[in-house]
């Protein structure tokens, strides 16, 4: 079988996306497939600099640039309003932006971090976006994860000492928590936005930055030869939101990742995740939880 690639994408002529944490990495690499697709990108950013010098890299002028600071609910209402102003329609929303494995820090709002940025800043953005997307016949809203959800716990109030890759394994298993359980009520209001996740593998972005000196020499490009089976470039690595964001046959509730070994690296297939991540019940716990620290609620009148 031929492997999905970038050439496999459709014409995205007068179709408008965002993108969170475009000015590098997988955000950037997505960011740049569209717009050389012929869709209009939104780069939202917290570093509207970066992401100004991002936005000039890509092929054609349809590219526009949004502040973006995920770990402050103000921001992200802001950058909601902005988009919402702009983009009457809205055909894609990527939910790519991350940290990883950062010291214990909270967001301007009180919470730990990495679950507000990776997960609830996220959840508030989708949910603001939501009316643009309703009203837009066949949107998708892509949620990246990471292989790391498998390794992440269901209690979402952890007692005990703080630690980095614990805090991102529960934030990537929210991820596709959200998304799953985005796609069901979609589902059940009769809309024909799709909700899908995407994951990966182990792609080389600066989110290794944090980790120790072993990984980052582990997945090196400098140990390409022997390691090719364990990580690839960040432009491989976005492979798989490019597929679930594009793909005619890509559906609703379906996750895409690498077809590699453990799914650490390779071309882009419909994969299954963890089966804490289909469960039912901790979604609904997720999602009212989330509703209630963002007094974001979700209204999905008017679906088409």
């Amino acid at each position: 079988m031929s492997k999905w690639m970038t050439a496999d994408m459709p014409d995205l002529s007068e179709r408008v996306a965002v993108v969170t944490g475009a000015s590098a990495g997988l955000g950037l690499e997505t960011a740049r497939a569209l717009a050389a697709h012929g869709a209009t990108v939104v780069l939202a950013c917290r570093d509207t600099t970066k992401g100004e010098a991002a936005a000039r890299t890509l092929t054609g002028t349809k590219a526009r640039v949004v502040e973006l600071d995920l770990a402050s609910l103000t921001s992200v209402r802001e950058a909601a309003e902005i988009i919402g102003s702009t983009c009457p329609s809205l055909d894609l929303l990527v939910n790519n932006a991350g940290v990883m494995q950062v010291p214990f820090q909270r967001t301007e709002d009180g919470f730990e971090l990495t679950f507000g940025i990776n997960h609830l800043g996220h959840f508030a953005l989708t949910g603001l976006l939501l009316p643009q997307l309703l009203r837009t016949s066949g949107s998708r809203v892509v949620t990246v994860t990471s292989n790391a959800h498998r390794r992440g716990d269901l209690d979402l109030d952890p007692a005990g000492e703080y630690e980095p890759g614990a805090a991102y394994d529960r934030s990537k298993l929210a991820n596709l928590l959200f998304a799953y359980e985005l796609h069901r009520r979609l589902q059940a209001s009769g809309s024909s936005t799709a909700s899908l996740a995407a994951h990966p593998g182990n792609a080389r972005t600066a989110l290794w930055a944090t980790s120790s000196r072993l990984e980052r020499v582990l997945i090196g490009s400098y140990l390409r030869p022997v390691n090719f089976w364990l990580a690839q470039s960040a432009q491989r690595g976005a492979l798989p939101q490019l597929r679930a964001a594009t793909d005619s046959s890509a559906k609703s509730g379906e996750c895409y990742g690498p077809d590699g070994w453990f799914q650490y690296a390779g071309s882009p297939v419909r994969v299954r995740t963890s089966p804490d991540s289909y469960d039912r019940d901790a979604a609904s716990r997720l999602w009212r939880l989330s509703e209630q620290l963002t007094e974001v609620r979700y209204s999905f009148a008017g679906a088409r």
